[in-house]
């Protein structure tokens, strides 16, 4: 059997008030615990903040890709209507290969919860050979939209080429078909 690298998960929070340390960054955290939580594969976490916004978001997944390696980067904040929420569209510059179907199932496992996740516009894309996601900013969030995706994601990476994850099934039951 052949050695699995350990898997790079990058986690980016979008936060003018988070990166100028008027707050704590506190979905950041509340990401990099989920993993721990239901990853029993080996990972390490590379983690950023920074502000709102289009560059800062952009360069952000293009380092941590391109320089950094990773195989999947998990964005936080910068998903919803306001002026400066421009997380989705630096993706899209980041990683032109869009999944929509997860931007889709956070929104419709949110929708659940309130009514106003119909604004988020959370996404999903392809760079390299690296997943990213977009999730809300909100740590209550973080964990329902995860749940949602978290099923897909491994294979995913799979397919793309990216390093593997494994999740421990009592917490997440991922699907690979078999044989995989």
């Amino acid at each position: 059997m052949t050695q699995r690298r350990e898997a790079i998960i990058g986690v980016v929070t979008a936060s003018d008030r988070a990166s100028a340390g008027v707050y704590e960054d506190e979905s950041g955290p509340a990401i990099e615990a989920y993993f721990r939580k239901v990853l029993t594969s080996s990972f390490r976490i590379e983690r950023r903040i920074v502000p709102d916004g289009f560059e800062s978001v952009r360069d952000a997944l293009i380092d941590l890709a391109d320089n950094v390696g990773c195989d999947l980067i998990v964005t936080t904040g910068g998903t919803g209507p306001s002026p400066r929420d421009l997380t989705p569209e630096a993706t899209r510059a980041a990683a032109p290969r869009e999944f929509p179907g997860f931007g889709e199932l956070m929104r419709k496992a949110s929708l659940a919860q309130v009514p106003t996740a119909i604004l988020s516009r959370q996404l999903a894309a392809q760079r390299g050979k690296c997943l990213i996601v977009n999730l809300p900013g909100k740590p209550a969030a973080i964990e329902m939209c995860l749940n949602a995706v978290m099923p897909a994601v491994p294979y995913c990476l799979d397919l793309i080429g990216a390093g593997y994850i494994e999740t421990d099934p009592s917490q997440v039951k991922a699907f690979r078909p078999k044989g995989r």
